[in-house]
């Protein structure tokens, strides 16, 4: 495997190995886990079983950075025991892999919904070959670099006025961002009275069951957005899979949902950097974006924008990120005016803000 694939991230050679428990009841698929794994040097295989209680087992005794995790196994099956072991494995990541649990599925959003950092459709037993190894090492090697580049930064946060007034709240997540949007809305405790757009970065065949998942976690009605429709207070608008998800002003001062298929230089679609610019252009120095867990940058150009126009910027805090990157970049940029857990993020936004009318 050539160490110049470009879709590989190298980490520096001084930072210990990252330490994977593979958990899969198949022995092809263990051996050829530990076999891509062996020939990387970022990474180590810590422990190899064949069920959820073994990786229980061995969880409680050893820590890991990374848990490989099959879900169709005897007894019980991956979905079922991956809050135990999140909590077990104590901030280890968990990538989900299954030949049944397709990106795009119910059972795919559950799972990160619990909280795993990725999915990735596991080929045949007679299938694995060099293309699934080099998107796995990419998926694994991208979540360790991000964290590994967060921790070394200084971090600035803003000071703000004590008082502005929020007129709309933009959020943007990624990696883990289901898990963390469940926790940002379980911290909104009564009705806000403005709207609230959401971008999550997802292929567009999961984004009807994330909608449906996220109507769950929370009291305010949950709708996919579509072109032209008047933003309404307390509704929250989820950015189609195909868009990014803006908004403009008309001639009699009425704010609507306005589309744009136009890929950014991140070339994540849907992003947020274009919903934070529009929340920007629109509602200025109203205009709230929150950064949560994520791989990569996106945000960072848009909540300099919202941060120009006079508005507020928060960031998921490292601790309780899956990945440090997207909050972890906005931070480093000095655009954060605070970092915090997912559920006190609108509390402090409250403190520091009124709600316009």
């Amino acid at each position: 495997m050539p160490a110049d694939n470009p879709d590989i991230v190298w980490s520096n050679r001084n930072d210990p190995p990252s330490r994977v428990l593979i958990v899969d009841d198949s022995v092809v698929a263990r051996t050829v886990l530990e076999r891509i794994l062996v020939a990387h040097p970022d990474f180590v295989v810590a422990c190899k079983t064949n069920n959820a209680q073994q990786a229980l087992d061995f969880l409680a005794r050893d820590a890991v950075d990374l848990i490989l995790l099959d879900v169709e196994m005897p007894g019980q099956s991956g979905i079922m025991a991956l809050p135990k072991i999140l909590e077990a494995g104590r901030g280890a990541k968990v990538i989900i892999l299954s030949g049944r649990c397709e990106e795009g599925s119910a059972a795919a959003v559950e799972a990160l919904a619990l909280g795993a950092s990725d999915i990735m459709s596991k080929p045949d037993r007679g299938s694995f070959g060099d293309q699934f190894a080099r998107a796995l090492l990419s998926r694994m090697s991208r979540i360790f670099g991000e964290e590994r580049e967060g921790v070394a930064s200084t971090i600035h946060l803003r000071q703000t006025d004590a008082y502005r007034a929020i007129g709309c709240v933009g959020v943007g997540a990624s990696t883990g961002g289901i898990h963390a949007l469940g926790q940002f809305f379980a911290g909104i405790l009564e009705p806000l009275g403005v709207p609230i757009l959401v971008t999550q970065h997802l292929p567009p065949s999961f984004i009807p069951y994330f909608a449906t998942q996220l109507g769950r976690m929370t009291t305010l009605p949950v709708k996919v957005a579509e072109e032209g429709e008047l933003l309404k207070p307390d509704q929250v608008y989820v950015a189609p899979g195909e868009a990014n998800l803006c908004c403009r002003r008309s001639w009699n001062g009425q704010i609507t949902v306005a589309l744009s298929s136009e890929r950014t230089p991140l070339s994540a679609l849907p992003a947020v950097d274009p919903m934070f610019m529009a929340i920007a252009r629109c509602y200025g120095p109203g205009a709230a974006g929150v950064v949560l867990t994520g791989m990569g940058r996106d945000g960072t150009a848009g909540a300099g924008h919202i941060v120009d126009s006079g508005g507020i910027v928060i960031a998921q805090d490292e601790a309780t990120s899956v990945v440090w990157g997207m909050p972890g970049s906005v931070a480093r940029a000095g655009l954060a005016t605070a970092l915090l857990p997912p559920e006190k993020i609108m509390g402090f936004a409250r403190q520091h803000s009124a709600i316009m009318a």
